[in-house]
């Protein structure tokens, strides 16, 4: 079994935090050993303004006490990028030398630190795995697929010194390929999800589905579920949906960002703001509830939210971005282009409205297209054989 220090982000909610906490939550339970370090403000003693060393944090997976986690001091953090303390670097060097773990794997988060890692393992004699997650789109049709090419630029260098490089599509790869990092250091791994927790509605409904099928009853619901920035692409939805109104369906937006306040206007009957949800038994009621799932984004990586919402049976929409185009081709689900998104919505969603029995095929093809490609257990013995090329022992007795 392998010790392994895992560099990620628990708070604010994104598809990072969501990819770092499922992936060492399987990872442990399979008996590896996983140090969590992450960015938070340690609890310090009144008059301190900083911890003199990491402070560790016992955790808890699956009712047991988990190995502790350790937390990095910050000065920013928000959904997209961190930055760190001028401290955090010294605290990070630190907390490895005192875990002496078999292996480093950073879900980059967008930090200074994420450049400067390379050179920190290398001194301290520690493979290195990224998970590299920002989104894109390779045929740069647009100003956010533009901005993330830049991204890819900026970073290429550095992971081109990283042991490995887990990305989640070819696409992706050849992107990165293109921008010099060698083809042998990069692991195509795709996001997986646990289709047994997200899963179609049951027979018998729990409590929080009953709720909502009585909240909602009588009305079709088309689901939005993600956070409310310019990327995802929101406004072109809402535009669409307004034009069209389609009788006899919500349209229900779950999430939060900078973007709401300017997208949403006064009160309408058929569109619902739901608000950021941390609960996850309501997350996956809200999937369960949802006959179709659209997904606008100009530009992605590999959506869990599209994954999760396949798994619990929707019809998915999404546009081309990143990978997402990959996991719905086929007849999995309906690809749009990035570019005129609500002209194409404006033909769909009245199509989606009267044709319940191509909703319900879609939804049933988007689940057999996760079981088949995409679930967590394939993921997870996937890193498990890139952590046994890196590390001399065998991770399994």
């Amino acid at each position: 079994m392998a010790q392994i220090a895992w560099l990620g982000k628990k708070s604010p909610f994104c598809g990072n935090v969501t990819y770092g906490l499922s992936t060492t939550e399987s990872l442990r339970r399979r008996g590896h050993t996983v140090h969590f370090i992450h960015f938070d403000t340690p609890t310090a003693p009144l008059g301190r303004l900083e911890s003199s060393a990491p402070e560790a944090v016992a955790t808890t997976v699956g009712g047991t006490e988990a190995e502790p986690e350790v937390t990095l001091p910050y000065l920013v953090k928000s959904q997209v990028y961190t930055i760190p303390s001028p401290g955090a670097q010294r605290e990070l060097r630190e907390s490895l030398e005192r875990i002496r773990p078999d292996l480093v794997h950073a879900s980059l988060t967008l930090s200074p630190l994420d450049f400067r890692l390379p050179d920190l393992c290398q001194q301290l004699g520690l493979p290195l795995v990224a998970t590299f997650h920002p989104a894109f789109d390779a045929g740069l049709r647009n100003l956010s697929a533009g901005t993330q090419q830049l991204t890819y630029q900026l970073y290429a260098p550095s992971l081109a010194r990283y042991d490995r490089v887990i990305v989640f599509s070819e696409l992706q790869a050849e992107v990165l390929e293109r921008l010099g990092v060698r083809r042998q250091q990069l692991a195509v791994i795709p996001n997986g999800v646990d289709t047994d927790l997200w899963a179609p509605a049951p027979r018998t409904p729990g409590p929080v589905l009953a709720e909502l099928r009585r909240r909602y009853a009588g009305r079709r619901v088309f689901l939005y579920m993600g956070r409310i920035t310019t990327e995802k692409n929101l406004e072109a939805l809402l535009r669409a949906w307004r034009l069209v109104r389609p009788a006899g369906c919500l349209l229900l937006i779950v999430g939060d960002g900078p973007q709401r306040q300017s997208l949403q206007l006064a009160v309408e009957p058929d569109v619902e703001w739901w608000g950021y949800e941390a609960s996850l038994e309501t997350r996956i009621a809200l999937l369960q509830l949802a006959e179709v799932f659209l997904l606008p984004s100009l530009v992605e990586g590999l959506s869990l939210a599209l994954l999760e919402a396949m798994a619990a049976g929707a019809a998915c929409v999404a546009t081309d971005a990143g990978a997402d185009g990959e996991v719905l081709e086929g007849g999995a689900g309906i690809v749009i282009s990035t570019q005129g998104v609500t002209t194409q919505l404006r033909t769909l969603l009245p199509v989606l409205r009267d044709q319940p029995v191509l909703t319900a095929e879609l939804g049933r093809r988007a689940r057999a297209r996760v079981i088949e490609r995409y679930t967590l257990t394939r993921n997870i013995d996937s890193l498990e054989r890139l952590y046994a090329e890196l590390i001399p022992q065998p991770l399994r007795a």
